[in-house]
């Protein structure tokens, strides 16, 4: 087959990123040579491809569902949020410049061509392309200059699956009230719906669907369950961290703040599934539990605005009073940052602010620079022997004597600092925990015994049955036939 399919949601975490996947996976596994798409991508959970550009996370996860080597052709536009109202725009995976909300709109026009030039050379290197939009084509007052939703499928000709989520409710009204506002072109462009995160006995919506498909003259693909396998594959978006997991009583506890500029948060994802080790998201307003083992610092976007909010909690209070009680501390790129005297934006890059002073737990102090680092990693570490699997994306370069006592030697360099009690470390390597050896190391070396799963099996394995279970409850069949009435190029 030949062709394009792309899903619209009635709204942000809908849950596009994982049925994208899921039906990548789906391809995949019937034959078909498949890859994904995702026009623009607003979010701080950013991945490295093997040529070093930027992606991002979900449309990494995408590539290895697809069994594709992730590439900045599949989001050839991301934005990183600095602030409530300003972000930095990654054009094909490097950095491209810096916009607030009301430039954007203005400046979108001009990456047009990007994300047609990409969607071109995907169309080229694979028989069906998954398209993922983003936010809703409801917000018809951004509709000017879209180039994620309407904007890309109305030149392209791709059909448009929407997506509806019926677990936060209303699920009739955002799918009918979808239609109601996007002008005749565009609600043309959708050929049907589906709806996602059902619960229960799916023949009580029947009649709901009888009423959307009268209301809007789309047809149904299906319905699919609220599948618990969607727990052990990251996430894109920080709000599903506001969803607390189970805490199992005896097991090692992990804290991280939720800082408000939070970034790859699923370096944290491998340790939520080892057995023994319990990860919990602390939100703003609340403290960071006493009784945890290992608080974690993990990255951002926005290293000096997220100091200022650290304190303004009292965490920064919470991690003195932590480790005060013998508790271990890990920061992770921002966060490792965070641990120095000081950190220096000398060209407000990130904002308005210049100097910070950090936490002064590690000999050293940051200075972001314009140029990004940006990188993938997999060697042995010659401190502890094993394996380690990552990828490094900041701007901050860090010095001090604190890094005279590295946390890893990688490639006959040295990486991250420890203090001299070892109780402090960081690094700026994300990726960290999904390399088994390393993870079942660290975990050891903290007094916790490690189980011994595989991170990368657990990922594949749960792709497979996102895909059965998609095909199982959805018009797969029908979904892949409409994709291949999407324009010729």
């Amino acid at each position: 087959m030949k062709g394009a399919l792309m899903l619209q949601g009635t709204g942000s975490d809908v849950g596009k990123s994982l049925l994208v996947a899921g039906l990548c996976r789906a391809a995949r596994n019937r034959g078909i040579s498949v890859a994904p798409f995702k026009p623009q991508n607003m979010s701080n959970n950013a991945a490295v491809c093997p040529d070093g550009g930027e992606i991002g996370r979900a449309q990494w996860l995408q590539a290895l569902a697809a069994g594709r080597e992730p590439s900045v052709e599949m989001n050839p536009v991301l934005l990183k949020p600095h602030s409530d109202i300003g972000a930095q725009i990654v054009l094909k995976g490097k950095v491209w410049g810096e916009a607030e909300a009301r430039d954007y709109q203005d400046r979108r026009a001009l990456l047009l061509n990007a994300v047609m030039e990409s969607y071109a050379n995907l169309r080229g290197a694979a028989d069906l392309v998954i398209v993922e939009g983003a936010g809703s084509p409801a917000e018809i007052n951004l509709r000017a200059n879209d180039i994620a939703n309407m904007g890309f499928a109305r030149p392209t000709g791709v059909p448009v699956v929407l997506i509806g989520d019926i677990d936060r409710g209303g699920v009739i009204a955002s799918l009918v009230g979808t239609h109601a506002v996007l002008d005749e072109a565009d609600a043309a462009q959708i050929r049907g719906f589906m709806i996602n995160k059902f619960r229960g006995d799916v023949s009580l919506f029947d009649h709901g669907l009888v009423e959307i498909e009268r209301r809007t003259g789309w047809r149904s693909f299906g319905v699919a369950p609220w599948l618990p396998v969607v727990a052990r594959l990251p996430a894109e978006d920080a709000v599903v961290l506001e969803r607390p997991g189970p805490r199992a009583e005896g097991s090692f506890k992990v804290a991280a703040p939720m800082l408000s500029r939070i970034a790859n948060f699923d370096d944290l994802d491998p340790l939520r599934q080892e057995p023994g080790v319990t990860v919990a998201f602390v939100p703003p307003g609340k403290a960071i539990p006493g009784d945890c083992d290992l608080v974690v610092l993990l990255g951002t976007k926005a290293t000096i605005a997220d100091l200022a909010f650290l304190k303004a909690q009292g965490w920064d209070l919470d991690i003195r009073a932590h480790l005060r009680r013998g508790g271990r501390l890990l920061g992770l790129c921002g966060g490792f940052q965070m641990l120095g005297r000081a950190v220096h934006e000398p060209e407000g890059l990130e904002g308005r602010e210049r100097h910070a002073l950090g936490l002064g737990l590690l000999d050293m102090e940051t200075w972001m620079e314009p140029e990004k680092v940006t990188a993938t990693l997999d060697a042995p570490d010659a401190l502890t022997g094993a394996q380690v699997t990552g990828y490094e994306i900041h701007a901050g370069r860090s010095s001090g004597p604190a890094l005279a006592r590295p946390f890893l030697k990688l490639e006959g360099r040295d990486e991250g600092a420890v203090s001299a009690d070892g109780r402090i470390a960081g690094a700026y390597l994300h990726g960290l925990f999904t390399s088994d050896s390393y993870r079942r190391c660290y975990l050891e070396s903290l007094g916790s015994e490690a189980g011994g799963f595989s991170y990368r099996e657990s990922l594949e394995s749960a792709l497979d049955e996102l895909a059965e279970a998609l095909e199982e409850a959805l018009d797969v069949e029908g979904l892949f036939a409409l994709a291949g009435e999407a324009a010729p190029l």
